[in-house]
């Protein structure tokens, strides 16, 4: 997991549920690939086919909200999203998608400085989120170096798979 991602950015706005994310209908796969092809389409229909490997979502507050299913995390990694920017997070989303190694990292203002289009720099562990097609610089959240262990290794059960539970001491 490189700690500076850059990429296409896709803005969506406030309350983005889990089936949006994945719609309920397709919870019946754990297969990532099949999920990837289903990505968002709660939200754009046309998001699976648009969406390139490297791609950054940037959304509005209290996103992830809704059921608990880590479907969504692991449709949005598996789809080649490189990483969540949003004002906010459901707290189980996030804590879904850090377990399944899809960095998120929280952002105020994140849906005024983008527009779909616009192409993003984000440093994971110093928190700052630039707009490279407007030059325009946030502040967010940086992520702790715990949790960039999780993320680098691809998720809480590879890293506990690869290191053992002491992986998570210090």
């Amino acid at each position: 997991m490189e700690e500076v991602l850059r990429g296409r950015v896709w803005v969506f706005g406030d309350n983005v549920d889990t089936d949006q994310i994945i719609p309920g209908r397709y919870l019946t796969t754990q297969d990532p690939e099949e999920l990837a092809r289903h990505v968002m389409e709660g939200a754009d229909p046309e998001f699976p086919e648009k969406v390139r490997e490297g791609d950054i979502l940037v959304a509005g507050r209290n996103f992830g909200c809704g059921s608990s299913r880590e479907h969504a995390p692991i449709a949005l990694k598996a789809a080649g999203i490189a990483c969540v920017v949003a004002e906010s997070f459901a707290r189980i989303f996030y804590r879904n998608a850090v377990n399944v190694g899809l960095p998120v990292i929280v952002c105020p203002g994140a849906t005024d400085a983008f527009e779909t289009g616009h192409e993003a720099e984000v440093r994971l562990t110093e928190g700052v989120i630039r707009n490279l097609t407007t030059g325009e610089e946030l502040e967010a959240k940086p992520l702790p170096r715990f949790m960039m262990r999780i993320l680098e290794a691809g998720g809480l059960v590879e890293l506990i798979r690869r290191h053992g539970p002491e992986a998570l001491e210090g």
